[in-house]
Formats: C-alpha cells, sequence, structure tokens
C-alpha cells in the first residue's frame, strides 16, 4: 500500500496549532519548517509568525524538533531517525530510538520490519529507519544499517612501560587501560573524555574532550559529574527564567501570615539550602490536653517553578540535586535554590505549611495545608540546637522555640516507637575540606537527638501530605518501598547462621522483626554494624509511583516527600497537586511569558508512572556519583599513610579474595587470595567465607583485622592492603581493639537483650 498522502490545505494564513499538529501526523515525510510553510502556502512575515508559532508549540510540549531539524509530535518518534536494537525475539527485532528527550514518557520500542534474512539485526545494532505509528504501538521499516556508536570513556593520560600513551580508567571496577590513537590536545596527567573505537582485542580510543589535571582541589566531584553525565549547567533561557520568577510579588494579603511565629530552620552548619522550617507550641485546646500545634514551612517553590516552564522541563531532566564534598549540582538554579526559595533567617519568603495538630501520644489527630508568607527567626545547625537543649551553650531561641520543639517531638517519638519502624543508625562519612579544597578530616557524623526530631517532623508531614491528597482523591507521587523478598531474607538467613543466630523465614516479616534481632547483640559488640549493614543489604531499595504500596521501611500506609522541593523534582508535584486539590492558586504573575497555574497540569497527571520511574533512576545515579566521589575523597585522604597498618573490618568475600573497609573512614580495597600465603584457601560461597585447607583460618563477611595499605588511588577511589609482615593474620572478633583469631563459626561476644533507640533510615 503506497503511503498516504498529507493533507495540504488552501492558503488561509497562519495555520492553527492543530492543523500543524495534523500536517505532521499525516506526512510521510520528515516535516521542518519549510515543509510546513510549503504545505500552508506561507510567505514573507507569515514565515516569521510560523517560527514563532512552532517555537510556542515546543514550549508547550507539543511537538519535538529531531534530526535533521524536523517536527514531530512530542513523545512520538521522528520520521526519520537512528534506532537501537534492543532485542530480538523468534526473529523480531525491538529497537529504540537513539535520542530521546521527552521528559516524562517511556522510551518507545518500535518492531523492525525486516525484509528477508539476509543482513539480520542484532542486540546493539543502529540503524537509520523510517517510522510510523501502527494502532498503539510504532513500526521502523531500515532504510540503512549504520556504524556503531563510539563509546565515551573516561580516565587519564599516562604512558605505559613501553611508552606508548594510554587512558587509564577511573572506574575502579575497569582494570584495563586502553591504548591512544590520538591524544588531540591531550597530555600525560590529564583528565579527559575519549570515544572507543575497534574490535576486541585491538579497542583504541581517540580523545574528545580536555577536563583538566585530576589531582587539582576539587576535581574529584567533576569525575562523577562526567562519569555519570550529570547536567550540571542550565541553558540562558532557564537562568534567564530564574531571574523573572525571582521578583514575582508575594502576594502577602492573600497568603497566612506566619511572621510572628518563631520559626526556625535546624539544618547541617554546611547546608547549601534551607527548604524547610518548623514550630510548635502546646495546644491551649481543652479537648486536646498534653497535646500540641505544629507547623512544618515548606518553601513554595511551585509558586516559581511552573509546569511546562523552562525551569520545570530543567527540574525534571535533572530529578534531584546532587550533593559532593566541594559543591552541590542543583536541580534549580541558584537564582532559586540558594536565594528566593531558600528559608534564610530575617527574610520574608513565600511556604507551603503543614499545620498539625498532635495529641499527647504523637497522634497527628488533624491536619490542613496553606500557602503561607514567613520569616524564619533563626537558621540553627544541628549541633547548636542540641548544645542549647543540653545546657551546654546559650542560645536566644531556647525558650521560645527549641524547647517546645523538643517537648513535641517527645510526643511524635512515643508514636514512632508504638510503630517500630526500621531502625539502622548506620554510620555516616563526612568529609571536610577547606577552601582550597584540600581535605582537611574524614569522619563518622555524630548523630544527635536534634537530627532525629528534625527527622520525625518531616516525616510527619510527608505522611499528612499523602493522606491530604487522598482525601480529595487527587494524585499522588509516593515514595515506596516494598518488603524484602524472599531471595534475599534467605540470603539473611545464612548470614545470620554464620554467628549463629536463628531467623525463620516463615515468620510475618515486618520493620519490628529486624529491630528485635538487632536487639538482642549488644551496642558495644563489633559485629552489630555489619548485621545492621546486612539487614539494609536485604531491603529492596525505594522508589517514586502513583500507585500507593506502602512504605515498609518506615511502617506506614501512606508515605509521600513534601519537604524538600528544593532539590527533589518528587516534592514538587505533591506541592502541585496540594495546590490543586485544595484551591491553594494566586492571581497570575503579569507577564504572559510566565505559565499561569502552580497546580499539576493534566499531563503531568496522566504520566505520574513514567515520571516516577525516571526520577527514580536520577535519584540512584545521584547516589552513586556521591558514594564514588566520597571514595575518591578517602583515597586521596589515605594516600599519606600508604605504608602504614591500618585496623579494618571485611566488607566482601569473594573466590579471589576479600574486601575491607578502613574503621571510621570507609574506602573499600582488595586483599588478592594469592597474597594469603602458601596456604590454599578455599571459597564457601554460603558462608561468604574464604577457609585454609590446613590450618582453618577463616575470613569471614564482618571480621575484624589489622592490614597494611599498599595502594591508595584517589582517581578511581580503590584501596589496596596486604596481611602485615611478621604479624599474625587471623582475623580477630571480640571488643574494639582485640579478641581471639577466628578459626570456626562462633556465635558473637556479649549477646544480650537491650532495649533499641530508634533512628532512621537514610533517604527514606
Amino acid at each position: 500500500m503506497p503511503p498516504k498522502k498529507p493533507h495540504r490545505p488552501k492558503h488561509v494564513g497562519l495555520p492553527t496549532s492543530k492543523q500543524v499538529m495534523d500536517f505532521i501526523a499525516s506526512s510521510d515525510q520528515p516535516a521542518g519548517k519549510r515543509e510546513i510553510a510549503k504545505a500552508f502556502g506561507l510567505h514573507g512575515q507569515e514565515k516569521i509568525a510560523l517560527k514563532a508559532l512552532l517555537k510556542d508549540m515546543a514550549d508547550e510540549g507539543l511537538i519535538d524538533l529531531g534530526p535533521g531539524r524536523a517536527f514531530h509530535k512530542m513523545g512520538g518518534v521522528p520520521k526519520v531517525t537512528v534506532l537501537r536494537v534492543v532485542s530480538v525475539d523468534d526473529g523480531q527485532a525491538l529497537a529504540v530510538p537513539e535520542r530521546w528527550e521527552a521528559d516524562g514518557i517511556p522510551i518507545p520500542r518500535l518492531r523492525v520490519m525486516e525484509r528477508g534474512k539476509r543482513g539480520a539485526l542484532g542486540v546493539g545494532d543502529r540503524i537509520l529507519a523510517r517510522t510510523e505509528e501502527a494502532g498503539k504501538g510504532w513500526i521502523a521499516h531500515p532504510m540503512k544499517k549504520l556504524a556503531g556508536a563510539a563509546e565515551q570513556m573516561l580516565g587519564v593520560l599516562a604512558k605505559d612501560e613501553r611508552g606508548r600513551l594510554v587512558l587509564r580508567p577511573v572506574d575502579k571496577r575497569i582494570r584495563n587501560e586502553t591504548l591512544i590513537s590520538d591524544p588531540g590536545e591531550g597530555q600525560p596527567g590529564d583528565l579527559v573524555l575519549a570515544e572507543a573505537s575497534g574490535r576486541p582485542p585491538r579497542i583504541t580510543a581517540r580523545v574528545t574532550d580536555v577536563l583538566g589535571d585530576p589531582f587539582l582541589p576539587r576535581s574529584f566531584s567533576l569525575i562523577a559529574i562526567a562519569k555519570y553525565g550529570i547536567p550540571h549547567d542550565f541553558p540562558e533561557e532557564a537562568e534567564a527564567e530564574a531571574a523573572k520568577v525571582h521578583d514575582l510579588p508575594l502576594h502577602a494579603d492573600q497568603r497566612e501570615d506566619l511572621r510572628h511565629l518563631p520559626i526556625v530552620a535546624i539544618d547541617p552548619v554546611d547546608a547549601r539550602d534551607f527548604d524547610d522550617a518548623v514550630w510548635a507550641m502546646p495546644d491551649d485546646d481543652p479537648a486536646n490536653p498534653g497535646g500540641f500545634r505544629a507547623i512544618v514551612a515548606i518553601a513554595d517553590v511551585s509558586y516559581y517553578v511552573r509546569a511546562g516552564s523552562a525551569l520545570d522541563r530543567q527540574a525534571r531532566k535533572r530529578g534531584n540535586s546532587v550533593y559532593f564534598p566541594d559543591r552541590v549540582v542543583p536541580m534549580l538554579p541558584h537564582a532559586l535554590s540558594s536565594d528566593m526559595c531558600s528559608l534564610r533567617a530575617g527574610e520574608d519568603r513565600a511556604a507551603m505549611a503543614c499545620h498539625l495538630v498532635i495529641d499527647k501520644g504523637g497522634k497527628v489527630t488533624a491536619w490542613r495545608f496553606t500557602r503561607a508568607i514567613i520569616r524564619v527567626a533563626a537558621n540553627i545547625p544541628y549541633e547548636r540546637a542540641q548544645a542549647a537543649i543540653d545546657g551546654r551553650e546559650p542560645h536566644e531561641m531556647t525558650e521560645s522555640a527549641l524547647k517546645p520543639l523538643w517537648d513535641c517531638w517527645r510526643a511524635l517519638a512515643k508514636a514512632r516507637d508504638a510503630r517500630s519502624p526500621l531502625d539502622l543508625d548506620l554510620p555516616e562519612r563526612r568529609v571536610v575540606i577547606d577552601e582550597s579544597g584540600r581535605i582537611v578530616s574524614v569522619a563518622i557524623r555524630e548523630r544527635l537527638d536534634a537530627h532525629r526530631l528534625i527527622e520525625d517532623f518531616m516525616v510527619t508531614a510527608n505522611v499528612a501530605a499523602a493522606k491530604a491528597l487522598e482525601a480529595k482523591k487527587a494524585p499522588v507521587m509516593y515514595r515506596l518501598h516494598e518488603a524484602p523478598g524472599r531471595e534475599k531474607l534467605v540470603a539473611l538467613k545464612e548470614y545470620l547462621a554464620t554467628f549463629d543466630i536463628g531467623f525463620a523465614l516463615g515468620q510475618v516479616i515486618t520493620p519490628a522483626t529486624f529491630n528485635a534481632l538487632i536487639a538482642k547483640i549488644a551496642a558495644d559488640n563489633p559485629v552489630r554494624p555489619q548485621i545492621m549493614e546486612q539487614i539494609l543489604r536485604s531491603q529492596t531499595q525505594a522508589y517514586y509511583g502513583p500507585r500507593n504500596l506502602g512504605h515498609f521501611g518506615l511502617a506506614l500506609g501512606s508515605y509521600a516527600h513534601f519537604t524538600s522541593p528544593i532539590r527533589r523534582y518528587a516534592d514538587l508535584l505533591v506541592h502541585r497537586s496540594l495546590v490543586g486539590a485544595y484551591g491553594l492558586e494566586l492571581p497570575a504573575p503579569q507577564d504572559k511569558s510566565i505559565p499561569r497555574e502552580t497546580r499539576l497540569s493534566a499531563e503531568d497527571m496522566a504520566d505520574l508512572a513514567p515520571i516516577g520511574e525516571r526520577i527514580s533512576q536520577y535519584e540512584r545515579r545521584a547516589m552513586e556519583a556521591e558514594r564514588e566521589t566520597i571514595d575518591r575523597y578517602v583515597a586521596a585522604f589515605l594516600a599519606e599513610r600508604v605504608g602504614q597498618v591500618l585496623s579494618c573490618r571485611i566488607t566482601g568475600v569473594q573466590n579471589f579474595g576479600f574486601f575491607a573497609t578502613v574503621e571510621e573512614l570507609g574506602g573499600d580495597g582488595l586483599v588478592p587470595v594469592s597474597t594469603l600465603g602458601a596456604e590454599r584457601f578455599n571459597y564457601i560461597e554460603a558462608e561468604r567465607t574464604l577457609e585454609g585447607e590446613h590450618t582453618g583460618t577463616r575470613y569471614v563477611l564482618g571480621d575484624r583485622l589489622d592490614l597494611r595499605l599498599i595502594e591508595s588511588d584517589p582517581i578511581s577511589g580503590a584501596l589496596r592492603f596486604e596481611l602485615p609482615e611478621g604479624a599474625s593474620h587471623l582475623p580477630m572478633r571480640g571488643g574494639p581493639r582485640g579478641g581471639r583469631p577466628i578459626k570456626r563459626r562462633g556465635r558473637p561476644d556479649n549477646i544480650r537483650h537491650t532495649s533499641s533507640r530508634r533512628g532512621s533510615v537514610k533517604r527514606r
């Protein structure tokens, strides 16, 4: 059947958006501005007006510009485009567009209509194809097969033992160097991006970008940004829009005025933005004896970042801010993230206020949401707030703000303890650097009641937001955390058995199940953190989605993220949904270039599932980038201690050796099995153990031992250890600095029942 001819209307002036969409959809050829102008018979000034119309349609998310400057429906596929084959099943190849930038819209999979068996396509092949929509899907007609795409590689230029220029990877999981065919402007020692070419074993690389000296201060985060492709620059359009909305009127007369309340923001001492503040006071309602009224005030980001705007597109492209020791890669431009949307003391700020009524047992009995104007009384670091409450340091807000907050928090803590969320209070590393980027220290971040207080207030507000939207049957972007699967529970049971700790798989598994297990191990037992880490590994990963499955770790039936819209896109969506559900819209801006509404758009309501999937991926990307950067800083910090014997703990065991981390610092390093001596070691997979055939010496996950640091590479973050010469190589179990050699399975020392102090799960 010949392709249908597109409808070519008679010249009636500038077409409407619908007419343009109809033409693009019916055209069997790529439809650029020239083809559209010709189809509608446009000339002169009409072509200029068409250009403006097409830009408006693109900004509204109706169309997108594909390769060759041809337009297609947003969420659709260009008429002619490059595809990559992702699967072949029973001869049917499926392919996806190599370039896809329709935020929030799932990447389509096209059925490739191959002719004959000759030159059959395989997974990874690239083709130029003509595409068409068929029913609810898409099909592709291959025009020609293309050469494989060049793979981007990140590494450091160096010379090998033969004097040849090679690329040394920054990823510690990659151990092979790649020969450089074209260094461009790169010099030995430069951090570069390169394209791989050729086929194994003759792979070479061509330098495409020189990123600079990897050892310069503040370079470690740049490595992660480049490796993970994290967007870190805002286009001029977004920066200009941020400057424009920065000066929007606050409409104080149409917001609830909370400036008279002593609201405070309690944050880390090195916080870069302040998006939440809290207030509490005993409730004077006789119907709520011993209860409290509280407010969690959050920056009203949805007022400034509106659906469909340039700022919104950039925020969705990022999904979240990414935090490194030396910098933050913000989700929003600094004009908003660290200025107008940051709740700085003494300045009027737009806020979304969650009002809570809490009874003496910590149960929330009522809530409401308003758009408010606040003036934060003080920005207080966690440490100073704790010192004020403990009476170690005076603070002007102690009586008016801090003591009422702590009283209210004790009530919330009762409800939390009754709920019994997962209590994994694991240490968090904090890298301290000076102004030049030099590492001052790497230490465990102290865990205070002030941290728990803010977490409990935030969790309470998040629950209220989810339930408030459910009450209106409005869309919710839930924060979801499912119960562990059986496979992970079986692995946990096998691990616990190596310590003679029983774990019944037939029981109903709840967070309290794990808390009870942890409570049996003494707080000073060195295996306690390792068992908590293993319990954490058994958990599923939290994610975002519109279908409520509850939050296992927090033991909550409904949970959403509401409290950090400066740095998380999910929270911004929740704010917009609250605006629409509770009629909190404010007057539209006079500037017509700024979208009028701050509520959730109809398009986003329909696409919450793919949006949730995408921002969950961006969150995982950020976590990996942050973790790797910390490892690089730790390796740089330890580089001056190469040759020293350090107290370590085994964090992984494989048949080729075991991994160990430096106590209190972190950073994993390998001890190859070939360095353990002449004795043969067998790998017992079920127990994750290496065991000597003759002596019975065992290297078990969680054991502590002293190791000599022989290599510390800041570029990759990799460490390498060996057993100290002349020292006993037997791992120890017992007190912090001593114990007995482990030659057989044994129960952890000092197991006893003890009350457990409830903590929190990071990145809830």
